[in-house]
């Protein structure tokens, strides 16, 4: 099921993506005059440009690769990936360290990608939309992994919540309370309050699917279900814990009464199984879908 949902979908979301990156990147080169003008001035007004130029470097530089080449502070870079730039820096540290990573960015711009660097001619709207596509696909190629598992997500959901409705069940609002839902209800990604270890202080959990069950009584809590996907073995047991921390969480905050289970689709073999097992949690195949009802939906 896995593979014929990758077969037909996946190259088109991947490509969707990188659309939309295409024009992050072509406006990243607007805004560096086509990457002949990587100054600190530039970097300081536009830092989220930070990891658009990354990847237009022959070879594409990882984040750890850049604070070596240019000596800048981990700080520095790590701000300016999110997209802003450091608080509590002087203006000469700022400037000297915005400068060092401009240069390093001119210096090693792929010329095999942005043919125009080192010409006299400008580029031409044809080289530009060829460059920012190529980069567009290397940001996309660091991320590939997570494009796949969002779209996947949503179809999962979307399956869930059609199966749902078909049985009477209606959707709420993002923001409802996870336990002021009435019964017959269900809603997507919706925060749980959980403690934070042992401590009184209390944390949001979110959850992809909450159903309150049409025979759910006062005082019991609804239903979560985490939707997984996985297109390899290897991941899933890299990943495997995660699930296990959040029914610890939960099993700590709300005691015996929290019914967390799990719904699957792909590569998930007997030792993510049994892991999960071990910590209480249960799960539903995607391609067995009505096995929902089992629990009580």
């Amino acid at each position: 099921m896995y593979n014929d949902w990758f077969l037909k979908f996946a190259p088109a979301a991947y490509r969707k993506t990188r659309v939309e990156t295409t024009k992050d990147v072509e406006s990243t080169l607007v805004k560096t005059e086509n990457l002949t003008d990587v100054s600190a001035v530039v970097l300081r007004r536009e830092p989220r440009v930070l990891p658009t130029l990354r990847m237009s470097c022959c070879p594409p530089l990882a984040v750890d690769r850049l604070i070596g080449l240019a000596g800048v502070s981990r700080n520095l870079v790590g701000c300016m990936e999110k997209g802003s730039i450091p608080a509590l820096v002087s203006t000469a540290l700022l400037e000297k360290g915005l400068n060092k990573i401009g240069a390093i960015i001119e210096r090693m711009a792929d010329p095999d990608i942005f043919v125009w660097l080192g010409r006299r001619a400008a580029a031409t709207e044809s080289e530009i939309h060829r460059a920012a596509t190529i980069v567009a696909d290397r940001l996309c190629g660091s991320v590939a992994n997570p494009i796949i598992r969002n779209a996947q997500e949503k179809r999962q959901l979307a399956a869930i919540g059609a199966w749902l409705q078909t049985r009477g069940y209606r959707a709420l609002p993002p923001k409802i309370k996870f336990d002021a839902m009435p019964p017959g209800t269900f809603g997507f990604r919706l925060n749980v309050p959980v403690k934070v270890g042992g401590l009184a202080l209390m944390t949001n959990l979110p959850v992809d699917t909450v159903v309150m069950p049409k025979k759910g009584k006062a005082g019991e809590l609804p239903l979560l279900i985490e939707a997984k996907s996985a297109g390899d073995y290897t991941n899933v047991n890299k990943r495997r814990k995660e699930e296990a921390a959040k029914m610890s969480q939960l099993r700590a905050t709300y005691g015996a009464r929290v019914r967390f289970i799990l719904f699957l689709c792909g590569y998930f073999d007997s030792g993510y199984l049994g892991y999960e097992a071990a910590e209480g949690i249960d799960w539903v195949w995607e391609h067995r879908i009505d096995e929902l009802a089992k629990f009580g939906l």
